[in-house]
């Protein structure tokens, strides 16, 4: 390969030049409006030439990834600190010491306190690259607040067109950062479908996950991240919450390029989490013929009626023996809470899903003895505290008299 990388179709193999600009694989798009897409782009290395370069992965990491990375140069990226997140180990929950290794990855820790600020990043930097000005996304709430937070700290236009049941504190950071937000009356695939007509029709740069191969490289870095916080070792399970399968496809191939690059010899176990209300990508791993139940559930960051990135997602849990759960809304409050109570993070539904994942595998006695289990969290609770309001109870006003804190703090 001359380029750095080129797109390589996860579905038909065809390969395309990194010099276009380019989303889908055309040859296996062409035929329009097929849910879930098909011709979903991989962007693929010389992992030949990275190695004669990269001798190890502390030279990789010392480079900030940049030979794994589709832009030319690191200084395109935002100015902001995204990724680095926190990683943090967990020893006991509710009093009860853990027979394994628990570590939460917190990525509400990002500039938007969102996983979605990693795909953003890279985003920007091509389109800055590029010399695109413009750039829009359909969201549900917290890819739009990224894109619009990654733009505003670049200089850059954003346009999010968001479903408009998205949580408010979400449309509220859109409109903060100085984004033109766009809500449509209809579901997130309705903004997904109309963005892309937009992209068409004015020239905007696309940033659409499933859509723009480059999210899926953003998203990547996590895996970077958590090998080098695991000191230079995989972990044996890695908890993801699912919607349209980009996260987890993101994940997958972060490890995927260092298995290419002979720095890893095998991938962690990853499981896929949905909700039960919103299970579209999971039920249909073993079907010939997709089918869709509209969604619905408290997640609102991984409820989608097709999930765009399935084929990929599908190549990936196949070829590397992923495994997949699927938990309820009442679950997934319950987690929440107990993530909260426990540990001191708060997160929001989406997250909260793969937390309460991870407990659903250690009440079935799944999780071995002496495991080291990673769960994602993407997401800031703050991004949507209306989901949570079933679960909590504030105290009406007292008088401000220490006997009226007495009957609070330790009741009759």
């Amino acid at each position: 390969m001359n380029d750095k990388f080129i797109y390589r179709c996860t579905d038909c193999s065809r390969e395309y030049s990194a010099k276009e600009i380019i989303y889908l694989c055309p040859s296996c798009s062409e035929h329009g409006n097929q849910l879930p897409p098909k011709g979903v782009l991989k962007v693929v290395y010389d992992f030949v030439a990275v190695s004669g370069k990269i001798s190890n992965f502390d030279r990789l990491s010392e480079s900030g990834f940049f030979d794994l990375l589709p832009i030319a140069s690191l200084k395109s990226l935002p100015p902001l600190r995204i990724g680095n997140t926190p990683l943090y180990k967990i020893s006991n929950l509710d009093g009860r010491n853990l027979p394994f290794s628990l570590f939460l990855k917190d990525d509400s820790q990002n500039p938007t306190f969102s996983f979605k600020d990693r795909a953003s990043a890279l985003v920007s930097a091509f389109a800055m690259e590029k010399g695109l000005e413009t750039i829009v996304a359909a969201s549900t709430g917290n890819a739009g607040s990224s894109i619009a937070g990654i733009c505003a700290s670049q200089g850059q236009k954003a346009i999010v067109i968001v479903p408009a049941s998205a949580p408010a504190a979400k449309l509220t950071q859109i409109v903060m950062y100085g984004a033109k937000v766009i809500p449509v009356a209809g579901t997130y695939d309705d903004a997904f479908d109309l963005s892309i007509k937009a992209t068409g029709e004015f020239g905007w740069y696309n940033r659409n996950t499933a859509y723009n191969p480059l999210t899926i490289e953003g998203k990547k870095t996590v895996s970077f991240e958590l090998f080098d916080q695991m000191n230079e070792s995989i972990p044996d399970r890695i908890f993801v919450p699912v919607g349209d399968g980009v996260i987890i496809s993101g994940v997958y191939k972060g490890f995927e390029d260092l298995l290419n690059l002979n720095i890893i010899d095998k991938m962690p176990v990853i499981v896929a989490v949905q909700a039960e209300g919103s299970d579209n990508l999971v039920k249909n791993l073993n079907s010939g013929l997709f089918q869709v139940k509209e969604s619905h559930t408290i997640a609102d960051s991984i409820s989608v009626n097709y999930p765009r990135n399935f084929f990929m997602t599908k190549k990936f849990l196949t070829h590397y023996y992923g495994e997949w759960i699927t938990i309820s809304d009442e679950e997934i409050l319950s987690a929440s809470a107990k993530l909260a109570r426990n540990t001191g993070i708060f997160t929001e539904p989406a997250a909260a899903a793969a937390y309460a994942g991870f407990l659903k595998f250690f009440s079935e006695e799944k999780l071995t003895s002496n495991s080291r289990n990673v769960v994602l969290l993407t997401g800031s609770g703050l991004k949507d505290i209306q989901s949570v309001q079933s679960c909590i109870q504030i105290p009406e006003a007292v008088q401000p008299d220490l006997k009226s804190i007495a009957h609070l703090v330790n009741p009759l």
